[in-house]
C-alpha cells in the first residue's frame, strides 16, 4: 500500500507539472496579443521552455542518481511555481521568455524524478504499467490546463490566472516535502550491503550510453512524441480554431480528447510491453505510421476537413503519448536502478528535441506563408507547416529500426557470454 502512496504523490507534482508546461497551449492567442508578438516570436515561449527541458535532461538525471527523487521535484516545484509568478505579471517577451525558462527547468526535474520512484518502489514485472499509468494519469494536468484555463483567462483576466496556477504548485511542493521518501528502507539496506561486498556496477552516462538499447529508447522517444506533444503545446489550439474555423470551445474539447484517449491507450500499450517485450518496437513503428495516415488524410482534405476527421486525428494523436513512454521502458531494461536517472534522461531528450524543432518550423513557416498584415494565417499555411512532420517522421523510424538491430545482437551477444561452457 505504501508503494501506491509514495507514487500518487509523485504522480501529483508530475501532474501539475504538465499543466505548468501545457498553459501556454490555450493561452497562445492571448499571449500574443498581451506580448504583441508574431507566431514566430510566439513560438520563442515554447521553443525557450523545450529547449531548457531537453538540455537539462542529462544533467537532471546525473543529479537524479545521487540526490534521489524527493530533492529534485520539490526543487523544480519551486522553479515552476516562481516561473508562474513571473509569467502572471509579464508584459514584454523578454520576461515572458525568463518565466517560461524557469518552468521549463523546473519540469525538466519533474517527471524522469517520478519514473525513478516507480524503479524503487515497485517489481520489474509491475514498471511497464506503472510507467504509462505516470505518463498517463499524468496528463491530466494538460485536461485541466484546457478548458478550465480558457474559461479562467476568459472572465478572471491573464495575472489572476497564472497567480492560481502558482498556487497550485506551491500545494505540489509541500505535498513532495512532507510526504514522498526515495525508496524502501529494505532497498536501503540492501543497496549498501551490495555496494560493500559485492563487484563493483558500472554506473555513469557513459555505460547507459554504450548499450543500444538506451539509444533505441532515445529514438523511440523521439519519433513518438513530437506530433502530439506540439499539437498539444502549442500549435494545435491556433490550428483547429484559425485554420480549421472550429469554435474556441470546441477546440479545447478536441485537445481535452487528446488527454482523455491517451488515459485509455496507456495501459493497454503497458499491458503489450510487459507481455510481448521483444514486440515493442514493432508497435513503436505502427504508432509512427498511424500518426503520418491521419496527418495525411487531414492535409490533402480540400477545403476545411469536416470535425469528424479532425476528431479521428486527434484519436489517432492520443497514442503518441503512451509510444513514447515505450522509451522509458527500454531505459529500464538495459540499466540497474542505480543509473537509471541518467539513462531515462538521455531517453527523455528525444522527444523534446523533436518537438522543438517542430515548434520552430512550424512557426518559421506560417510567418513565412502568411500575408502581411493579415489577421492570422491561412489554412493552406497551416497545411505546409505541419508537412515537416515527415522529415522527422522518417528519420526517426530509420534509427528505431537501425537500433532495434543492434539491440538484438547485443542480447544475443551477452546471453551467448552468459552460457555455460
Amino acid at each position: 500500500m505504501r508503494r501506491y502512496i509514495m507514487w500518487s504523490v509523485g504522480l501529483l507534482a508530475y501532474a501539475v507539472a504538465v499543466f505548468h508546461r501545457s498553459s501556454l497551449g490555450v493561452a497562445g492567442v492571448e499571449a500574443a496579443q498581451r506580448l504583441g508578438v508574431g507566431t514566430a516570436l510566439l513560438s520563442t515561449l515554447s521553443v525557450a521552455q523545450l529547449a531548457v527541458y531537453a538540455a537539462m535532461q542529462i544533467p537532471v538525471g546525473v543529479l537524479l542518481d545521487r540526490f534521489g527523487s524527493r530533492r529534485l521535484l520539490a526543487a523544480g516545484g519551486a522553479l515552476m511555481l516562481a516561473g508562474q509568478l513571473v509569467f502572471a505579471f509579464a508584459g514584454d517577451v523578454g520576461t515572458a521568455i525568463g518565466a517560461r525558462v524557469l518552468i521549463g527547468v523546473g519540469d525538466a526535474m519533474t517527471f524522469i524524478s517520478v519514473l525513478r520512484i516507480v524503479a524503487m518502489w515497485f517489481p520489474p514485472r509491475r514498471n511497464p504499467l506503472m510507467v504509462q499509468l505516470t505518463g498517463m494519469l499524468g496528463q491530466l494536468g494538460a485536461l485541466s490546463s484546457a478548458v478550465p484555463l480558457v474559461l479562467l483567462l476568459r472572465h478572471a483576466g491573464w495575472t489572476a490566472t497564472f497567480l492560481g496556477a502558482a498556487g497550485l504548485g506551491a500545494v505540489a511542493v509541500v505535498l513532495v516535502l512532507v510526504s514522498l521518501r526515495d525508496q524502501p528502507e529494505t532497498a536501503e539496506t540492501a543497496e549498501a550491503a551490495e555496494t560493500a561486498g559485492g563487484p563493483p556496477r558500472k554506473l555513469g552516462l557513459r555505460h547507459s550510453w554504450d548499450h543500444p538499447g538506451t539509444r533505441l529508447g532515445l529514438w523511440t522517444h523521439f519519433v513518438t512524441q513530437f506530433s502530439g506533444s506540439v499539437f498539444a503545446l502549442l500549435w494545435g489550439y491556433p490550428f483547429l480554431t484559425q485554420g480549421e474555423g472550429l469554435a474556441p470551445d470546441t477546440a479545447a474539447v478536441l485537445l481535452s480528447l487528446l488527454t482523455v484517449g491517451g488515459l485509455v491507450m496507456g495501459p493497454a500499450i503497458g499491458h503489450f510491453c510487459g507481455r510481448l517485450p521483444y514486440h515493442r518496437s514493432t508497435l513503436v513503428l505502427g504508432i509512427v505510421g498511424a500518426s503520418a495516415l491521419a496527418w495525411t488524410v487531414v492535409l490533402l482534405w480540400p477545403g476545411r476537413a469536416p470535425l469528424w476527421l479532425l476528431t479521428v486525428l486527434v484519436l489517432v494523436l492520443t497514442v503518441n503519448g503512451p509510444g513514447s513512454m515505450i522509451g522509458f521502458d527500454y531505459a529500464r531494461s538495459f540499466n540497474p536502478a542505480d543509473r537509471i536517472g541518467g539513462a531515462t534522461g538521455i531517453v527523455n531528450v528525444g522527444g523534446f528535441a523533436a518537438s522543438i524543432v517542430l515548434v520552430i518550423a512550424v512557426g518559421v513557416i506560417l510567418d513565412v506563408r502568411t500575408a502581411p498584415g493579415a489577421e492570422h494565417p491561412t489554412l493552406s499555411a497551416f497545411r505546409w507547416a505541419f508537412a515537416v512532420q515527415y522529415l522527422l517522421w522518417i528519420a526517426g523510424a530509420v534509427q528505431v529500426y537501425r537500433y532495434r538491430r543492434t539491440t538484438r545482437r547485443r542480447i544475443a551477444a551477452d546471453d551467448l557470454a552468459l552460457a555455460p561452457a
